[in-house]
This record gives structure tokens, sequence and C-alpha cells, in this order.
């Protein structure tokens, strides 16, 4: 993900999560199977703790995005250049043909191999306890919203943003 001003660092965070009422483990197991296959995962081990692997890969319309904001920046920079040295004339303008150089910069290097970690531990009777991720912060707060599920110790509030 790009965000003005460089790359972003992704964190890997570990989080635990459950869900409100008596769910059935194996049927929560199917939703997270599902959330991850349908993002592009596989699973790459299986034990107590499953792994899913997936390669990120770069957006074209972030490339787009890219590329366009640098060419407005490049072109405020040529527009200062030329107000402060007045000897270039308009060839400062000239700046916003490196633009696309932005786009081809983050197209090779926007695609990286992402993994998550997912514990399901269960309760008495088949019940869900608990479920510990451990992955990109991203796809697991992407993961919590799809699936409903709540952080353990946490009341979720919803935003004004939010429908």
């Amino acid at each position: 993900m790009f965000l003005l001003g460089g790359f972003r660092k992704f964190q890997i965070v570990q989080k635990s999560f459950v869900k409100e009422g008596a769910t059935r483990a194996n049927q929560v197991a199917g939703e997270i199977l599902s959330f991850f296959t349908r993002n592009n995962f596989t699973i790459s081990d299986r034990g107590e703790t499953i792994t899913f692997e997936g390669m990120m890969v770069p957006s074209r319309g972030q490339a787009a995005l890219l590329t366009f904001c640098t060419c407005i920046s490049l072109a405020s920079v040529g527009l200062v250049l030329s107000i402060a040295i007045p000897e270039g004339g308009n060839n400062w303008f000239w700046l916003m043909a490196l633009s696309p150089l932005a786009g081809v910069y983050y197209w090779q290097r926007a695609s990286r191999k992402e993994e998550i970690k997912v514990k399901i531990i269960v309760g008495n009777e088949g019940n869900l306890s608990e479920i510990i991720v451990r992955g990109d912060d991203q796809q697991v707060e992407q993961m919590r919203k799809e699936l409903q599920l709540s952080e353990k110790g946490m009341i979720y509030v919803k935003g004004i943003f939010e429908q």
C-alpha cells in the first residue's frame, strides 16, 4: 500500500478475537477459510495453527494515482523554480516528464509474499472460545470486519462514517 511520502511499513500484529453468541468452531473455521480463499490465499501449513500464504500484487489504479500525484507535485516544483530562478523560464516544467518513473518504481517493488497464521481455540461442547490471528495489520482488520469478530476484551463502537 502506498501512502504519500513513501511506502507503508507493513506491521505484523497478533490479535485475539471472539464471535458473539454461541458459535460452532467448525462454522467459524469455514468462514475463515472462505475469507482467505476469496482473497487469493492458500493453506501452506495445517496443524494446531493454520498458515495461509498469499501474494500481494501491484494495483494498476494505485500506480496511476502515484504517477498522477507525482506529476502534480513536480508541476508545483516547476512553478516554484520558474518563479525563483527565472533564467530557466518554463523549462522547469519538463520535470513532470519524470513522473512515470514513480509508477514504474511502485510496480517493480509492490509485490510481496504475505503470511497469516490462525489458531482457533475450541471451548466446551465444540463452541468457539477464541481466534488468535497473526499477520499484516490491514488483512487482520479486514478479516475482523468481514467476519464480524470482536477483539477479545474490547467493545467495538462503530465510527460515524461506518454503515
